[in-house]
């Protein structure tokens, strides 16, 4: 990893928002990638949505530094302990950003047709102006975020592999976010959200 990373901010109303290209250099990005690929206790989660339970189209994994469950959409998640790899990271981060994290949600995006949709990280855990680091290995997916009150402010930004995407401030507050569904033949994407529940 380098030691000075190049950063830049993202400037939106209401949001707070620094985004790191090239968090990772490629040789560790693609180290990570098949390693998490292959070694997270992925697992594909039923919501309910109007009454009707789906399956995500996604497969997630929650792991933490403590034995704190993350709730969302329904879902009450029992974290797995941080794996070398995970701590490792989380380390990185503090380091470069000054924020270091009690849990990291995996989402793993097999392909075009896995996505998230518009939602905010605002659950009560979370606290008053979540942090959230968001790291991103594989294909490059579009991250889309609009206002919650104005329809007119909308934002997309291609996250690249080995990036790194720090939203905190009043971010969670006044935008939802989503990682749209795309035609294009795409490899896996594994995206690795850290975030502390209080």
């Amino acid at each position: 990893m380098k030691s000075k990373i190049k950063s830049e901010k993202i400037t939106l109303p209401d949001a707070n928002l620094v985004y790191y290209s090239c968090f990772l250099n490629s040789t560790i990005a693609n180290s990570y990638y098949n390693l998490f690929l292959k070694n997270l206790k992925w697992k594909q989660y039923s919501v309910k949505i109007f009454g009707k339970t789906i399956s995500q189209p996604r497969l997630t994994a929650l792991y933490a530094i403590n034995s704190k469950p993350y709730t969302y959409s329904g879902l009450k998640l029992q974290p797995i302990p941080f794996t070398e790899e995970l701590n490792l990271i989380n380390s990185e981060i503090l380091k470069h950003t000054g924020n270091s994290f009690t849990h990291c949600l995996a989402n793993l995006y097999r392909d075009g047709k896995d996505s998230m949709g518009w939602h905010a990280d605002d659950e009560k855990e979370l606290g008053k102006e979540p942090i959230i680091a968001s790291l991103s290995l594989g294909a490059v997916r579009n991250f889309q975020l609009k206002h919650k009150t104005n329809s007119k402010l909308k934002y997309s930004l291609p996250l690249e592999h080995g990036s790194l995407l720090i939203m905190k401030g009043t971010t969670q507050e006044f935008w939802k976010h989503q990682l749209p569904k795309t035609k294009k033949e795409i490899s896996p994407r594994i995206n690795l959200t850290f975030r502390t529940i209080l």
